[in-house]
């Protein structure tokens, strides 16, 4: 039997056309496969090139401000050569100044910048991150900073670093199209990376700044926008200033044996005292510390003045070793110079660090912090004569670190590449994790942690307070709505009926009964429900 279908035409025949084969569809379908992979992708191009351009600027940012923040205190240091008494008049008057200046919207400035990081990334609200991390704050943390330092402040441009970073991440992202939260957070999160990896020349640190410190945790997304920002901005950073140590190499080991002891008393001395400095600073809203909150928080000013004051006054009484970051008395402990701050320097510098961040002026505590460590471990370095200076030292200076931030991961990090030691590697771990028990004692929260949280619930306070206006408002414009429409019995208003002497019937003036409607009984009748009540 013959089959009668007719044969299916190629539609492509019908038009005229050449029939399609998979030759004409793709000339080179391995080339368009390459092409259509994820790193060809403009999104992913344009993310690329805001996080290069990103680092550049940070590391740039970071320089200048390094540079600019030894210029101011060395313009301080000229100041004193013409009197030690000049800080009594100068530090108080601008301290003040910096707290009054801070009081409106340059408020974010104050502080490390840390906390004020971590507190954007756990808030999404972009009109919270502006006012955290917009380029107005950047840049007027960076100024106020070294105005503080040119007056002998004693705090660290560390911390602010981190913050610029992460205003100039937030805003280049901004600028690139990059506005969805998730987005803008890991932007944020690799600003702050790159921040501290320029501020110390420890791109390592500054990784892991980020997961232990910033984000508190470790996602695989974040790694790459990490390691990008940190790679470009320590190139940029290798190209002008070279390959070099923040303290210089220290050649020192810690023995196995009894040298280990200095392990024990560095990670228990300086962990409390750590923990002891960071609750100072806190000023818990409980306890004898309350009182101080209060006080500043009445006079502002003139309370920054009084610490500018105290400041000085320690200034005087420790010829002056306590003003400015303490670089170069935590060098000279560590490398052990023939000359050194003294015995004392350890607790002043502690003091000095304490009045100066209660005054609320701009200025981190990374530096303060490390030379505080350095005193301390040159005081316990004493009672163990036959183990090395420089190894205790540097183990005090980590703890120190460690029971202050909270963060003995990051706190060891920096200690080794501050100082480009690796024989102290497990060390300086020890004492670091010891320290952050010990200092558990007096701030169990980290310290960074803690401020960002109060920041936190502040924003929420202040947006459920406007959620409560905004209802409060809502529900009496619809009461009065509701009274407007309604009469004295609550009830719908009907339409005013004219009554009219002539009606017929009505003689004595009054309505009479509906026919349907009971009477009362002392003889009066009964007004429709809609007019309303007359007065007897």
């Amino acid at each position: 039997m013959t089959d009668s279908t007719p044969p299916r035409s190629n539609p492509a025949d019908r038009d005229g056309a050449a029939p399609v084969t998979p030759a004409t569809r793709s000339s080179n379908p391995r080339l368009q496969a390459v092409l259509g992979h994820e790193f060809f992708a403009p999104q992913q191009w344009k993310r690329r090139i805001a996080l290069w351009a990103g680092a550049l600027l940070v590391a740039l940012a970071a320089i200048v401000f390094a540079k600019a923040s030894d210029w101011s205190y060395h313009l301080f240091q000229r100041i004193l050569t013409h009197g030690i008494w000049i800080p009594l008049i100068i530090t108080p008057a601008v301290f003040a100044l910096l707290a009054w200046v801070t009081e409106g919207k340059l408020r974010a400035t104050r502080g490390s910048g840390i906390p004020q990081v971590i507190a954007t990334l756990h808030i999404e609200d972009e009109g919270f991150r502006q006012r955290m991390l917009a380029l107005p704050i950047a840049a007027g943390k960076m100024i106020l900073t070294l105005l503080a330092l040119a007056v002998g402040a004693s705090i660290g441009r560390e911390g602010p670093t981190v913050h610029v970073g992460a205003g100039i991440f937030y805003s280049l992202g901004r600028r690139f199209g990059f506005d969805d939260p998730k987005a803008a957070s890991r932007f944020i999160l690799a600003g702050g990376a790159a921040g501290i990896a320029a501020a110390f020349n420890t791109p390592l640190a500054g990784v892991v700044f980020a997961i232990e410190e910033l984000a508190g945790t470790f996602e695989h997304r974040f790694s790459g926008l990490l390691l990008t920002a940190v790679i470009v901005g320590g190139v940029v950073s290798l190209g002008i200033m070279g390959n070099y140590a923040y303290f210089g190499r220290v050649e020192t080991l810690l023995p196995l044996g009894h040298a280990w002891l200095a392990v024990l008393w560095c990670g228990v001395i300086c962990g409390l005292l750590g923990g002891l400095f960071a609750r100072l600073i806190l000023l818990s809203r409980n306890g004898p510390l309350a009182y101080i909150g209060r006080l500043r928080a009445r006079g502002p000013v003139l309370f920054a003045g009084g610490c500018g004051l105290a400041l000085a006054v320690l200034g005087v009484l420790t010829h002056n070793s306590v003003y400015g970051t303490g670089y170069d008395q935590a060098r000279a402990f560590v490398q052990e110079a023939a000359v050194t701050p003294g015995q004392s320097f350890g607790i002043a510098k502690l003091l000095a660090n304490v009045v100066s961040y209660w005054a609320g002026i701009p200025g981190g505590i990374f530096s303060p912090a490390l030379a505080v460590g350095a005193g301390i471990g040159h005081n316990i370095a004493t009672f163990l004569p036959s183990v090395p200076a420089a190894s205790v030292v540097l183990l005090g200076m980590s703890a120190y670190l460690s029971g202050v931030t909270g963060a003995p991961l990051t706190s060891a990090v920096i200690a080794m590449e501050l100082t480009d030691n690796q024989d102290m590697v497990i060390p300086i771990m020890a004492s670091c994790l010891l320290a952050r028990a010990a200092a558990s004692l007096f701030c169990p929260t980290p310290v960074y942690k803690d401020f960002a949280e109060r920041m936190v619930q502040d924003f929420e306070k202040q947006q459920a307070a406007q959620a409560e206006t905004t209802e409060k408002a809502r529900l009496e414009a619809e009461a009065m709505q509701h009274v407007g429409n309604t009469t004295a019995f609550d009830e719908p208003a009907g339409p005013v009926v004219a009554e009219t002497e002539a009606d017929e019937g009505h003689s004595d003036g009054l309505d009479e009964p509906d026919a349907e409607a009971p009477t009362e009984k002392h003889g009066l009748d009964e007004e429709p429900p809609s007019s309303p009540p007359k007065n007897h």
